[in-house]
């Protein structure tokens, strides 16, 4: 079965328009444990706009299935994914003004920058994963970079199968299989949802996570946050 990680960003987003702690982001990392979600992913960017640094920390006793923090590895994040010692985290190339992430790792220009940080998060029991589009040569690249996992990048199949088309899937179908024989780990995510979960996970090989927040959150609001999750978990069988 493929795992859920659960992103809890839109969580924080929702708590900090207003002020306070409302909604409670521990106690909603909490609950989708507790509904079944494999994991918990936050991504906090330098501005703090939605996750904060101290929201990081404060999980810490609260995930006890997967903790994943995805950023993009200035000095500022990797002494906090140093510090606080998650599951896995996800090197993202996110430029600090960027609303959601839009791009994977060129992982040719940037491979020696890549080894120099993988190596550091591996010599202290990190699992490590980088954002990639699926473009077999940035699959290649990847492997010598030394990640754990690749996270293919997955807005343009959304884009594509919410069109109507399948074939969008296609260039994510030879990624994986790459992958595979490279010994790589494939977790995917971006815009992934109800209505594509089920069709992307039953035709990537080998596919181990799938990191979902914007929609799962959005879907709750109709949903309910427990019925979406376990939808979710139906859906990843």
């Amino acid at each position: 079965m493929t795992k859920l990680s659960v992103n809890i960003n839109k969580i924080a987003t929702l708590r900090n328009s207003r002020g306070g702690n409302v909604p409670d982001l521990l106690k909603v990392a909490a609950d989708v444990q507790k509904f079944g979600a494999q994991g918990v992913t936050i991504h906090p960017r330098p501005d703090e706009r939605h996750i904060r640094y101290k929201d990081a920390r404060d999980l810490v006793p609260v995930v006890y299935t997967e903790y994943n923090i995805e950023g993009n590895p200035i000095k500022k994040f990797m002494d906090l994914v140093l510090e606080v010692k998650p599951t896995q985290v996800t090197l993202v190339p996110d430029a600090d003004d960027a609303i959601t992430s839009n791009a994977g790792w060129d992982t040719i220009k940037h491979k020696s920058f890549l080894q120099e940080v993988i190596a550091e998060f591996k010599r202290n029991d990190i699992r490590t994963s980088i954002f990639v589009d699926p473009v077999l040569n940035m699959i290649e690249g990847a492997k010598e970079t030394g990640t754990d996992r690749i996270e293919l990048y997955t807005e343009a199949f959304a884009h594509e199968y919410g069109l109507g088309n399948e074939e969008g899937i296609a260039p994510y179908v030879a990624s994986a299989k790459l992958a595979n024989e490279l010994g790589l780990g494939i977790n995917a995510g971006h815009d992934l949802s109800l209505d594509n979960i089920k069709f992307f996970k039953d035709n990537i090989p080998g596919l181990l996570e799938v990191s979902i927040g914007h929609a799962l959150i959005s879907e709750s609001l109709y949903l309910g946050i427990e019925n979406v999750v376990n939808m979710y978990l139906q859906k990843l069988k």
